[in-house]
């Protein structure tokens, strides 16, 4: 690939990313530490992490039929190359332009579990590489931490034009953020946690929908997998401890209950409906003086037009991951007539399987307007950190743009659409059949 004289356009040549892995290889000798082959990745990353981190991250639902519902749903759909296509500028930017990608960081709690520095790693690689960034509220870092980690990455390669996003007019902050609220039955507590997410940048919140409590998942059953109360108490609590409200009405607790941050505030097994949200719409705008809310979780039409009637700018249609209904279906299969329903009304973020830049693809033709991934930055953290998270991330980035350029659609607004794919409704996804080192 010749490096010189790339024209320029709304996005940077990410498939410059191959090049430099191929010439470090070449000129070098140095080859990647690991494969970032999502099939290998998972495998790999069971040897960097011990029994409990390594099923935290990857245990799913029941037998895992939604997960693989997930993947199938992808494998389902094909795309469509078109020949003599001019394909040497990419715009890969969405409606979050300026931002360069589709891409974004989902919110995965408990970070710790995969690297010491926990989300302070993810937060700092979204910085670095213009990406949206999403904390949950099981965060093992506290919002303000968190906040710093992804300025620095932001501020790390801003003198190199690295950084490709614009945030909000007037603030300080440096790289865009959402905020993940796991939503608990003390108000009060709520109210403190947007308050911390609004003045530390995080400027969109997420609302998740599908996670009143955890769903049966039998591989962290077997070895009784929750951090939570496990000695010495603290990993996973980080938020609920640097909250002022919480630790004024319910310190003492914790200190004597180390579940009492996530058994009250996150994963309380206590639903609420949609009496709730406009409550919570309404506070959120007088806290941010009127920026976006989003609900996660929604898979089908029915609710995402409920979603937009009470006053959501967007949703995330997820199924989390299939981690908690089994024999649900793919997030994928359910897209398409949520498009249709609200598509044209509000935004939709697109999370559940997200393994390659073709997902990426598949997903933004069938409607989405971004994506979120999730499990591919945690492999990656697992190995080598920052660094073993950003190989993974810019890696999906730069396997995006080349199937851009190779399938021959130059804009991933303007081209990308249902016409770039043909549905097949037989076959399995197949599993392990690659060449294989």
């Amino acid at each position: 690939m010749d490096p010189t004289n790339k024209p320029k356009g709304s996005s940077p040549h990410y498939s410059l990313y191959q090049r430099e892995v191929f010439r470090q290889g070449g000129t070098e000798g140095k080859l990647p530490h690991f494969s970032v082959h999502p099939d290998e990745l998972v495998e790999s990353t069971k040897k960097k992490l011990n029994d409990r981190a390594y099923f935290y991250a990857n245990s799913n639902a029941g037998l895992g039929w939604t997960d693989k519902a997930n993947r199938e749903a992808f494998y389902a759909w094909r795309i469509i190359p078109r020949m003599l296509v001019d394909t040497n500028v990419r715009d890969l930017s969405t409606f979050w332009a300026p931002y360069s990608c589709p891409n974004s960081l989902c919110p995965i709690g408990i970070n710790k579990l995969y690297s010491p520095e926990g989300e302070l790693v993810p937060a700092k690689i979204a910085g670095e590489l213009g990406l949206p960034y999403c904390l949950s509220t099981a965060a093992s870092n506290t919002i303000e931490d968190v906040a710093v980690a992804n300025d620095s990455g932001a501020l790390s390669v801003a003198s190199e034009g690295g950084n490709y996003c614009q945030v909000r007019a007037g603030s300080n902050v440096n790289s865009p953020r959402f905020f993940q609220l796991y939503m608990g039955h003390d108000d009060e507590v709520t109210i403190s946690l947007l308050e911390r997410a609004w003045k530390n940048g995080f400027d969109v919140c997420m609302l998740t929908v599908d996670t009143w409590q955890l769903g049966w998942r039998p591989t962290d059953i077997n070895i009784a997998n929750y951090v939570f109360y496990y000695p010495p108490g603290t990993t996973g609590n980080e938020l609920g401890a640097s909250d002022p409200v919480f630790m004024r009405k319910y310190g003492e607790e914790l200190k004597q209950d180390s579940g009492k941050w996530i058994d009250s505030s996150v994963w309380h097994g206590k639903a609420h409906t949609w009496k709730k949200i406009p409550w919570l719409i309404k506070e959120w705008k007088r806290i941010s003086g009127g920026r976006p809310f989003v609900i996660k979780g929604i898979q089908s039409a029915e609710d995402a037009l409920k979603a937009y009637e009470i006053g959501c700018e967007g949703i995330v249609v997820t199924n989390h991951a299939g981690r908690q209904v089994d024999g649900a279906v793919g997030s994928l299969e359910v897209l398409p007539e949520i498009v249709d329903a609200v598509g044209e009304k509000m935004k939709i973020i697109f999370d559940s399987g997200i393994r390659t830049g073709s997902d990426i693809f598949k997903a933004i033709a069938l409607g989405a307007h971004a994506v979120q991934v999730g499990r591919l930055y945690v492999w990656g953290m697992a190995h080598e950190g920052e660094a073993g998270c950003r190989h993974v991330m810019k890696s999906l980035l730069a396997d995006l743009d080349i199937t851009m350029t190779v399938a021959g659609y130059p804009s991933i607004t303007r081209d990308v659409n249902r016409k770039a794919l043909k549905y097949n409704e037989n076959g399995a996804y197949p599993r392990g059949e690659h060449a294989k080192l």
